[in-house]
């Protein structure tokens, strides 16, 4: 167990049992996808963010744990639908439920989690939250299409990739960390509380701490984005849980090649520009070696640090506690798999 679940462990528990009991349908098709997906090992650290902002401001009732599994189940739906999209056939190390039961049935699982999710928001009954949850699964379904659009394009900037990765991947971190934070002021209140109607209060502190926290989350969840990129140019699939090369096959300008292809030859710009656009990794292992020689990763890596840094920055309106620490450490955690 990893020491920012440790921190959270009872917490953590129960927003296991919380999903687990949440999958229940009386279609087994549905229960046997839901479970394949929910239990393929993945890290929870979105659900993890909505505890740790909760209970480091202070948080101490229970609706942080449906709200991590809200989230959870809100990232579970986005990946069934992605393997789809990007034709997946390995996700964490295993076979992608698409692979396994086919497109359509995971579409629509993917859409039963998505509706599970927000019957287990109502029950909450907090619409400043509801309305951060439903802003939330707008961006990332925006975020999907762009770069289903921007697929075969080989003149994506780094611009536009950093839009698509905060649509796509560090929004979900962002309202995680929101939520947590509105939790905490909601309880110490002792009513809702609406970050977008006291925003225009420079002097009110639940704002500031709940806008820390949303920016904490946001660096995060770049920070992680610009790390599983750079992870499709290091190790093995075996360690990466993915498929080698299959940013290639997909048509995605990721930073690594951006910055290759803007700092290469001719020749070797056309050759990731050709992979790209014919979406193929067949000369991945010279596009791996014209990455490298370009310093493409170390950038990448350098890039991947700032953001954590900025995730960390983001803590220092917290008062320091243990919690806070740990927060600290998980954005370290997010680049330590490539630095």
């Amino acid at each position: 167990m990893l020491s920012f679940h440790k921190a959270v462990e009872g917490d953590f528990s129960a927003v296991n049992e919380l999903i687990i009991a949440n999958l229940h349908s009386d279609v087994g098709l549905v229960e046997n996808i839901g479970h394949y997906i929910v239990g393929s090992g993945g890290k929870r650290l979105r659900p993890v963010v909505v505890l740790l902002s909760a209970l480091a401001n202070g948080y101490q009732g229970k609706q942080h744990l449906t709200m991590a599994a809200v989230i959870e189940f809100i990232h579970t739906a986005t990946l069934l639908h992605d393997d789809v999209v990007d034709v997946s056939a390995l996700r964490r190390g295993r076979e992608t439920a698409n692979n396994q039961w086919g497109n359509a049935p995971s579409v629509l699982v993917g859409d039963f989690i998505y509706s599970r999710a927000f019957q287990m928001l109502v029950s909450v009954g907090d619409m400043p939250i509801m309305g951060v949850i439903a802003d939330a699964t707008n961006v990332i379904s925006e975020g999907e299409v762009q770069q289903m659009s921007n697929a075969g394009n080989s003149a994506i900037d780094e611009a536009t990739y950093y839009e698509v990765i905060y649509r796509k991947t560090a929004k979900l971190f962002e309202a995680a960390a929101r939520i947590g934070a509105m939790l905490a002021a909601d309880e110490e209140k002792g009513g809702i509380v609406d970050s977008d109607s006291v925003k225009n209060n420079a002097v009110n502190s639940d704002t500031l701490i709940i806008d820390a926290m949303a920016t904490y989350g946001k660096h995060l969840g770049m920070a992680f984005q610009i790390a599983d990129d750079v992870l499709d140019y290091q190790g093995d699939s075996d360690a990466t849980g993915k498929n080698i090369g299959d940013d290639l096959s997909e048509g995605k300008m990721t930073l690594p090649l951006i910055h290759a292809r803007d700092h290469l030859d001719e020749e070797q710009k056309q050759l990731i520009c050709s992979a790209i656009e014919s979406k193929s990794s067949e000369h991945f292992e010279k596009i791996l070696t014209a990455v490298r020689q370009s310093s493409s990763l170390e950038y990448s890596v350098i890039q991947a640090q700032e953001q954590a840094e900025l995730a960390k920055h983001s803590l220092v309106k917290l008062p320091d506690s243990e919690l806070k620490s740990v927060m600290s450490d998980l954005a370290d955690f997010a680049v330590s798999r490539i630095s």
